[in-house]
């Protein structure tokens, strides 16, 4: 292990080096080695979010992190020989409810939400599927999922992130959705390898899942920890998961390639089950320098599943998957089409309690974090890369409703109350931005909001942006 570590530090030094120099150039071209054609890294996401939910996809038991394990399973969780999932109890009999797994509509709302908060068409009819595979902890031997038509596609999703590590550099950039499905979270199983056996925890089987499926339009391991930092703050405001990577809430698998500018894409690897955004920037940027490396030593990429060993710093072999696993893909033969309304096509004589509406939740939709941070600047006359660690800090203060500026007295920031003081910033900053100021009286008002943040900048956020946006107005008046 210690000679595995050795080796791979210094792939892992000169991929940090590669990720830092592809963020500050905007682009996604790494240099190879002298004489040889340079590269173009691919990222794409596959995100499995645990749906907030009192209760599972198709079965009344409860979900709960941390509880004994298999105490919470029911007869169709644990898949016993009779139990069927349905859209609704086919009879009202005891034994009936035990064995018949119902679809949870909280679920259902919870994926429509988040697919209109990520721009995503709704397909007002959505398929279920069964996908198949052996494992100790799935013991139906296959899952249910949407595979073929799932509930939410095309969609996007915007990110920023910061060039060489400086909030004052940030870029946005944007990453287009796939698709969203709805499908059920399997068992988990506890490896004892002192003991050489393997424990299966049936309690998470059968929690409801949406999978998000981003296209591989990143580049590097900053870009992809940044889309999934920004979608788990989406997912978070929405209520629709929790998000919780410690927890399993969130867990995310890397699909990475390299190749050389204008070939087709290379051979991919999949790094699967990362845990902690951090770990994924990581995973991702070792990858891609693996990758390289392997290549220009005259190697080849296998088409292989790896895991982030986060001791070591690198991926490790998991399984090929050069012969491709059939999962043998077949229509859910249980469960009808699941059918959704918007306004128009709601049936006469039913209302948003009777069904699903998607117009009914785009409504209710609360305020994205984007909208939020752009709020923040508006409001309080911020820089923009300020309100991203501000809303983080309102998110962790959201229960005690706290506003942001007393978020800033609680993190003993005091502010400059000394106005001739403040008088003397304002002056300098107008000073040294005449165009911003020939611009404000030109009529550009939203110019104003740059000088405020300078200000703020200079007083390293302990000014009052509303007593400084007065001091600015009042001298530029002048």
């Amino acid at each position: 292990m210690a000679a595995a570590a050795r080796g791979y530090s210094g792939v892992w030094r000169r991929a940090w080096q590669r990720a830092v120099a592809c963020n500050a150039r905007g682009g996604a071209v790494l240099a190879g080695k002298s004489g040889l054609a340079p590269w173009v890294p691919v990222v794409g996401l596959e995100i499995h979010a645990q749906i907030s939910s009192n209760s599972k996809l198709f079965s009344g038991s409860q979900v709960q992190f941390a509880a004994p394990p298999n105490s919470l399973v029911s007869f169709f969780d644990a898949s016993l020989p009779g139990t069927l999932p349905s859209h609704q109890n086919g009879s009202s009999a005891v034994v009936q409810k035990l064995l018949t797994g119902v679809l949870n509509r909280r679920c259902v709302e919870a994926a429509v939400m988040t697919g209109l908060a990520l721009n995503c068409s709704i397909n007002k009819k959505s398929l279920f599927d069964r996908k198949h595979y052996f494992y100790a902890d799935l013991p139906a031997g296959y899952q249910i999922t949407q595979q073929r038509v799932p509930i939410a596609v095309n969609g996007s999703l915007s990110y920023s992130l910061c060039i060489d590590n400086k909030m004052s550099q940030m870029v946005t950039k944007t990453v287009r959705i796939k698709q969203i499905q709805l499908e059920q979270d399997s068992g988990k199983s506890l490896h004892d390898d002192t003991r050489s056996q393997t424990l299966v925890d049936l309690n998470r089987a059968g929690v409801g899942l949406m999978e998000v499926v981003m296209e591989p339009d990143m580049c590097c391991g900053e870009e992809a920890a940044a889309a999934v930092r920004e979608l788990q703050l989406i997912l978070q405001t929405l209520g629709s998961s929790q998000a919780v990577m410690a927890e399993g809430q969130l867990r995310v698998d890397a699909n990475v390639s390299v190749h050389h500018p204008g070939e087709h894409y290379g051979v991919r690897t999949e790094v699967k089950n990362i845990n902690s955004i951090r770990f994924l920037a990581k995973a991702v940027d070792y990858e891609i320098e693996r990758q390289i490396e392997e290549l220009e030593n005259g190697g080849t990429i296998l088409n292989e599943t790896r895991a982030f060993d986060s001791k070591l710093g690198c991926t490790v072999p998991m399984r090929d998957k050069e012969g491709k696993q059939d999962y043998r893909f077949m229509p859910e033969p249980n469960l009808p089409p699941l059918i959704l309304y918007d306004a128009k096509s709601l049936p006469a004589n039913m209302n948003h309690q009777q069904v699903v509406n998607i117009d009914w939740i785009h409504e209710r939709l609360p305020d994205l974090p984007s909208v939020k941070r752009a709020k923040l600047v508006e409001q309080y006359g911020i820089l923009p890369e300020h309100s991203f660690t501000l809303l983080v800090l309102a998110e962790l203060w959201k229960g005690e409703g706290k506003t942001p500026l007393e978020i800033v007295k609680e993190k003993k920031l005091e502010l400059i109350q000394d106005q001739k003081e403040l008088e003397q910033i304002c002056q300098a900053v107008i000073d040294g931005q005449e165009n911003e100021v020939m611009a404000i009286k030109a009529g550009n008002r939203k110019v104003l909001n740059k000088l405020i943040g300078l200000v703020q900048r200079e007083t390293q956020g302990r000014s009052n942006p509303v007593l400084v946006k007065q001091l600015l107005e009042k001298k530029l008046s002048e």
